[in-house]
């Protein structure tokens, strides 16, 4: 049985894939922190266990944060720790990862995602090496640790814009490496397809299936909006539903068989998969819940792109929720779970803005949903 450590590599054989090799092993002979770039599934992750399992630290251990996954004072207990008491259901003194890391190595995913306040505690932290945890009035020890971070975000912007502290950057950016998305490295697909197709035979008991010359030519042409991410979910439902032992065409997942829109060639730029969502459910009458919801959870979607669909549809609806979720395809008592989805996952966007009258700011209008007999009969504009 093959064991998840065999799979910890960098597979490709494309120039790209060859730079990052380097950065990888010159960022794992210094004790540097590192700031990993790239889009949401292009293996961030991995790069930072690379760079651990070739550093002196590697005998010590890797922990692994995700920043967006929890709320601001989740994110800094799981990181400083608690002392019993200092708040509802503290019923003991919790040490934190920073401490629990102690001579190692801390990945810090989706670092963009963290709020200001977040990001000033970071910043002493990476200054001092000091450990305050919640609740305490003092310094409860002095770490030695090793920061590597993770963002999908041009960071660069959001010192521009003010949302991410300059000062932070600065600490973290010592070693910038960035990942290429899977779109700009299409040579690298034959040997990742094949890794995973024989980690998941392993992991399931199965032969590994052969793919056919064609099947393999549209792989390679597909754009690959999940990136690598998406690639191995691809391979595991290959495997899973392999009978005869051979991949051909009909054997793929249909979106990989139809043509991608125009995929962002930046961390910014979202507007080639925004249109083709929003076509999908205006157009195509396709709900919400299958052509965003599931791939979103998958991870082959960002939260950029979720924001950017959510604003698209707004401009629509004039900022009205409500007949958002019509024009989504979404039943209407889906409101407060698409809401609240929304917020869970920090997606949701401020309606205001969308609620203008020829330029100026309108009357607020009801959120009760309107019914018009079509998308294309529907006047979405605020109402005066």
């Amino acid at each position: 049985m093959a064991t998840p450590n065999q799979y910890l590599q960098l597979i490709g054989q494309s120039p790209a894939i060859g730079t990052v090799r380097e950065e990888i092993d010159y960022a794992a002979r210094c004790d540097a922190k590192v700031l990993v770039t790239g889009e949401s599934g292009v293996g961030k992750e991995i790069v930072a266990r690379l760079i651990h399992a070739g550093s002196e630290r590697r005998h010590n251990s890797l922990v692994t944060v995700n920043c967006a996954a929890l709320t601001e004072s989740l994110l800094e207990t799981e990181l400083f720790g608690h002392v019993r008491g200092s708040f509802t259901g503290a019923h003991r003194d919790r040490t934190g990862v920073l401490e629990q890391a102690h001579r190692g190595t801390v990945f810090m995913d989706e670092i963009g995602e963290t709020t200001p306040r977040m990001q000033g505690l970071l910043l002493r932290f990476l200054e001092t090496g000091e450990i305050q945890r919640v609740g305490s009035e003092r310094t409860e020890a002095r770490v030695n640790v090793r920061v590597i971070a993770a963002t999908n975000r041009n960071l660069s912007d959001g010192v521009a814009a003010g949302t991410f502290r300059e000062d932070l950057f600065y600490r973290l950016n010592v070693i910038q490496l960035h990942l290429p998305p899977l779109r700009e490295r299409l040579e690298d697909v034959p040997a990742l397809l094949s890794n995973f197709l024989t980690m998941f035979a392993a992991q399931y008991q199965m032969p590994v299936p052969v793919v056919a010359d064609d099947a393999m030519a549209m792989l390679e042409s597909y754009g690959w909006p999940g990136n690598v991410r998406e690639l191995k979910n691809v391979a595991e439902r290959l495997v899973v539903r392999s009978r005869s032992g051979r991949i051909d065409l009909p054997d793929l997942p249909t979106i990989v068989m139809r043509p991608t829109s125009p995929v962002p060639t930046s961390l910014t730029a979202t507007r080639g998969v925004e249109d083709l969502l929003f076509e999908k459910m205006v157009m195509q009458r396709e709900s919400f819940w299958s052509a965003v919801y599931t791939p979103f959870m998958s991870r082959d979607l960002t939260r950029d792109i979720l924001r950017a669909l959510v604003r698209k549809g707004l401009e629509q609806t004039g900022g009205n929720y409500k007949i958002l979720t019509e024009l989504f395809n979404m039943p209407t008592g889906d409101y407060k779970r698409f809401l609240n989805f929304l917020m869970k996952h920090h997606c949701h966007v401020a309606f205001q803005q969308f609620r203008t009258v020829q330029g100026r700011p309108g009357k607020m209008v009801s959120e009760t949903p309107v019914t018009p007999p079509s998308y294309q009969d529907r006047d979405f504009r605020a109402r005066p």
